[in-house]
């Protein structure tokens, strides 16, 4: 198998993993934890092949020693990487039924190009790799944040409530709570608290809330284009007559990972630095969702189109439909700054590329003279859409770019 090849099957491996996770329709902060430990298992078999690439858990929170392939040994740690991922992947999903296929076709391929005796040792050295990310997993609070009661806010002045059209219960409202990778706790990146809620006119809070609905009337198709563009709202529900269906799509999260699989093809990464590019891009926006949603119910904010409604407009509606979750800072804002900072650091500041991770679910590409343009235009875009007022996309921005320089200052990713 060639170098091409071998990076070509990880990129595989990590589309069919976004499919199951829109399949499944899993939440963003999930998501982002799926594509964390799947990513890492990957990368920490694949890294073996290039002794140069350090361990990336050995530098995070919780996690145990990766053992050494046995030396004299022969291993395909391309087979290695794909075992890891995918046990990793069946533990922490759903339908994995779906990916069947996939992996006897996969593994018969690796077969027939191998001994035996290589075969069997490779899948071994990949289950005892995704044997560690597993232990970790079991003890990030993630079960702990399962089937709690709902939090449907609160009717108080300026406190988030559920939003039309579905008046959804808020989504993972204790993901503040979950284990980070890199940075020591969910507070660590903190915020400046948003404008206090104030009917007056003059006020700050009010003229945020104007803004928003004045916005909203005079966009231009580019504007409205971008904010369908970065919408990845996997909640978006359909309502025609008496029926209601889901329109499934990318989580944004997911629309990242599309993204570095761009800078990994155009740059024609090894598998190696393929499996680097996901892991950090996917650790990067893990810890970048959980200080997010830390503040995010903190602060309970409520959202532009609640206060809209109560004190300008009864009859506006934005023009994306709002996520249910509170309001400040704005998760997309925050976790595609971290992932832009985290990509730009690996490929460069002025990386131009063509970003078609949406064009098979919404037939829409974009051009971007750098990942921090992209990030920038992915936070704007929620201003355009009217979910977010403008200094919670700013505030999300900052956290973002903090997470990933902060992760960055710790981990060293190369020997010397």
């Amino acid at each position: 198998m060639s170098a091409r090849e071998e990076a070509f099957v990880l990129h595989q491996n990590e589309d069919k993993l976004t499919q199951l996770i829109i399949y499944d329709v899993f939440t963003p902060p999930v998501a982002s934890r799926i594509y964390a430990y799947s990513a890492l298992a990957s990368y920490e078999a694949m890294r073996f092949q290039d002794s140069k690439y350090k361990s990336i858990v050995a530098q995070l929170r919780g996690f145990g020693p990766i053992a050494a392939p046995e030396k004299g040994k022969k291993y395909n740690f391309t087979l290695a990487a794909t075992q890891a991922f995918f046990t990793v992947v069946r533990k922490v999903t759903f339908s994995v039924d779906s990916l069947k296929g996939y992996e006897d076709r996969l593994y018969a391929k690796f077969k027939s190009g191998m001994d035996d005796s290589t075969f069997a040792r490779s899948i071994a050295f990949g289950d005892s790799v995704a044997k560690v990310i597993l232990k970790r997993a079991s003890t990030d609070n993630y079960q702990q944040t399962r089937f709690k009661p709902k939090f449907l806010g609160s009717q108080n002045p300026g406190m988030w409530r559920p939003t039309a059209p579905d008046y959804l219960d808020g989504v993972e409202y204790c993901w503040g709570t979950m284990k980070t990778f890199a940075l020591d706790t969910s507070s660590q990146i903190t915020l400046p608290p948003p404008p206090v809620y104030s009917e007056d006119k003059n006020s700050t809070y009010y003229k945020q809330n104007l803004e928003v609905y004045e916005q909203s009337k005079t966009l231009t198709q580019e504007q409205k284009d971008i904010a369908r563009y970065w919408d990845d709202n996997p909640f978006v529900m359909e309502h025609a007559g008496h029926m209601t269906f889901a329109n499934k799509k990318i989580t944004p999260g997911g629309h990242w990972i599309g993204i570095t699989a761009i800078a990994c093809k155009k740059t024609d990464a090894d598998a190696v630095k393929t499996a680097q590019a996901y892991a950090l891009t996917s650790v990067a926006m893990y810890d970048a969702f959980i200080c997010c949603w830390n503040i995010k119910y903190q602060t309970s904010y409520i959202r532009p189109v609640t206060v809209i409604n109560d004190l300008i407009d009864p009859n506006w509606l934005p023009r994306l439909q709002t996520p249910p979750f509170p309001e400040y800072p704005s998760g997309h804002s925050t976790i595609t700054r971290s992932a832009a900072v985290m990509l730009t650091h690996l490929f460069g500041d002025h990386f131009a590329f063509q970003d078609t991770s949406d064009l098979r679910y919404i037939g829409m590409k974009r051009d971007f003279k750098s990942f921090v343009q992209a990030a920038d235009e992915a936070s704007i875009s929620r201003f355009y859409g009217g979910l977010h007022y403008k200094n919670s996309v700013d505030k999300g921005a900052e956290q973002g770019k903090k997470v990933s320089e902060y992760i960055l200052s710790k981990l060293k990713l190369v020997n010397p």
